[in-house]
C-alpha cells in the first residue's frame, strides 16, 4: 500500500489593505491504490486552487486529511493507524477514501474526527474543510498550474479514465465502496493528458478498475478533441493518447477480445507493449468460485497470439493463492500454467476475507500455514521465470526513463517496468542525464528482477 504525504512551502496571502496572514494550511495523508491517488491529487488541486497551503508535517497543519484504503484487513488497519497517528499529532481530521464507506467502523475508534467522506466524494471533503478551516483568499487571485497538483514525480502521471466497476467478484468489495462503471468522458481524459504532457510529464499510467471496459456504462459516445470526434472507448483513446508522443503504459486490463485491437498500435510503437492484467488465477473452478469475468477465456492461447504480433510485449498480473476451496490440484494448475505462459512480471497475495464479501461464506478456507507454502512456492516460480527472461535481455538495447540519480548511479525503469511494482534497470550515472529523461541502455547483467546496463555510446 502506497502512502504519500503532500508537500508545499507556506505562503501569504491578502487578508485586507495593509494586512498579511498565514494561509490556512493542510495536511494530507494518502493510502492505498493508484487510483486513490489521483482522488487525493483532485482534492489537493482543489485545496491549492481555494488558496490553501500544504504542509508537510502535522504540527504545522490546521488540520489533516487522511484518505483511507479499505479493501484488506491489514490496509483497514493501516488506515485506522493513519487517523489515529493525525488525531495525536493535529487533533483535527478529515477522513476520506474507500474506509469512508463504512463510517460507523472510524467513529466506534475515533468518535471526535471533523468528518468522514466516502470515496471521490470532493466536495464533500471540501465543505468539510471549509466548515472548520474557511479560506482567507480571493481565489482568482492564487496561481494553479494547469495540470493540477500532484504526488507523483514530475515526469510521470496516472490517468484515470473511469470510476466504480461492474463486476461481481467474489473477494472483492469495490463496486460496494466505489459504485459501478462510470466512465469519464474522453474529451476530458486526452485534454489532461494534453496537459500534463505540456507540463513535462514523460509517461502516462492509464488507471480504472477495469480498463477494457472504459466506454461501455455510455456505449462509447464521442466528444471532441483537437477538432474531431473521438470515441470514449480504450482502442479510440489509445490512438489518441499515441499522439502526444510521450510513453502510454495500459493498467488493470482485463483479457477481453476487445484487447486485440490495441495489440497494432504496440507493435508499431505508438504505446507502450505492456499490459496489466490481473488474471488472479488459471485453474478454471477456482476462476469460477471467484466469479472473475472473462475466465471462460482461453487465455495462454490469447497471450501467445499477442506475443505473436508483438514480439516485446510485457504481461505482468497480479495473483491470489489460498483462496477457499483451492485444491492441491488447482494449485499445481496455477504453477503449470505460469510455467507455460511464462508472464514477464508478477504480484501475488495470500487471501483473507474482506469485510461484506460474498467469499468470506465460501466452503473449505485453506489453512494459514499451507496458504504461506503456496505463496512461497508461487514466488518461487515466479522468480526463476523472471530471472530467466531478463537473462534474454543482456546484450540488448533498452529505451529506459530515469526516475532517480543517486550515488552515481541511474535509477531507470524500462518500458517493461512500472513504477513501484515491477523492476529498475541501473546504470552508472552519466554527466548531463537527469531525472526524467529517456535514455537508451546497453544491458550488461540481470538478476532475478533488476537489470544492469550502461548508457548506449550512439545516444
Amino acid at each position: 500500500m502506497a502512502r504519500s504525504t503532500a508537500q508545499a512551502s507556506a505562503k501569504k496571502t491578502s487578508a485586507g489593505a495593509g494586512h498579511s496572514v498565514a494561509a490556512p494550511s493542510v495536511g494530507f495523508v494518502s493510502l492505498g491504490c493508484a487510483k486513490a491517488l489521483v482522488d487525493s491529487e483532485r482534492i489537493l488541486t482543489k485545496l491549492r486552487a481555494e488558496g490553501y497551503t500544504l504542509s508537510p508535517d502535522y504540527q504545522g497543519s490546521d488540520l489533516v486529511i487522511v484518505n483511507t484504503c479499505g479493501f484488506l484487513d491489514s490496509a483497514r488497519e493501516e488506515s485506522l493507524s493513519a487517523i489515529g497517528d493525525a488525531l495525536a499529532e493535529n487533533g483535527k481530521v478529515v477522513v476520506t477514501g474507500c474506509l469512508g464507506a463504512e463510517p460507523e467502523v472510524i467513529t466506534e475508534r475515533f468518535p471526535n474526527v471533523l468528518a468522514i467522506t466516502g470515496p471521490q466524494h470532493y466536495e464533500a471533503v471540501m465543505d468539510a474543510v471549509h466548515k472548520a478551516l474557511p479560506p482567507v483568499h480571493a481565489p482568482y487571485l492564487d496561481l494553479l498550474p494547469p495540470q493540477g497538483v500532484r504526488l507523483t514525480p514530475r515526469h510521470y502521471a496516472y490517468l484515470k479514465i473511469s470510476e466504480g466497476c461492474n463486476n461481481s467478484c467474489s473477494f472483492c468489495i469495490i463496486p460496494d465502496l466505489r459504485g459501478g462503471l462510470v466512465s469519464r468522458p474522453v474529451g476530458d481524459v486526452l485534454k489532461e493528458a494534453e496537459a500534463l504532457a505540456k507540463a513535462g510529464v514523460k509517461e502516462l499510467l492509464v488507471i480504472s478498475q477495469d480498463t477494457s471496459a472504459y466506454g461501455v456504462d455510455v456505449k462509447y459516445a464521442p466528444s471532441e478533441w483537437r477538432g474531431r470526434e473521438v470515441k470514449t472507448q480504450m482502442t479510440a483513446m489509445c490512438e489518441a493518447l499515441a499522439e502526444l508522443g510521450i510513453w502510454v503504459r495500459l493498467h488493470y486490463v482485463y483479457p477481453y477480445p476487445s484487447v486485440d485491437s490495441v495489440m497494432p498500435l504496440m507493435a508499431d510503437g505508438r504505446i507502450l507493449p505492456y499490459l496489466d492484467i490481473p488474471f488472479q488465477h488459471a485453474s478454471p473452478s477456482v476462476l469460477k468460485s471467484m466469479r472473475r469475468p472473462a475466465n471462460q477465456e482461453k487465455t495462454a492461447e490469447r497471450i501467445a497470439r499477442w506475443r505473436s504480433q508483438v514480439p516485446d510485449l510485457t504481461v505482468r498480473s497480479t495473483f491470489i493463492v489460498g483462496f477457499p476451496g483451492e485444491t492441491d490440484a488447482d494449485f499445481e494448475f496455477l504453477l503449470n500454467w505460469m510455467d507455460e505462459v511464462e508472464l514477464d512480471r508478477v504480484g501475488c497475495f495470500k487471501y483473507e476475507d474482506v469485510v461484506g464479501a460474498a467469499a468470506n461464506g465460501l466452503a473449505d478456507h485453506v489453512p494459514e500455514a499451507l496458504k504461506e507454502e503456496r505463496h512461497a512456492r508461487f514466488m518461487e516460480c515466479a522468480q526463476a521465470i523472471s530471472a530467466r527472461k531478463l537473462q534474454r535481455k543482456i546484450g540488448t538495447l533498452q529505451p529506459s526513463i530515469v526516475d532517480a540519480v543517486a550515488d552515481g548511479k541511474l535509477i531507470c525503469r524500462t518500458r517493461a517496468d512500472a513504477p513501484e511494482v515491477d523492476g529498475n534497470a541501473y546504470a552508472p550515472a552519466q554527466k548531463g542525464v537527469r531525472v526524467g529523461d529517456i535514455v537508451t541502455l546497453e544491458i550488461t547483467d540481470a538478476d532475478a528482477y533488476d537489470l544492469y546496463g550502461v548508457i548506449a555510446n550512439n545516444h
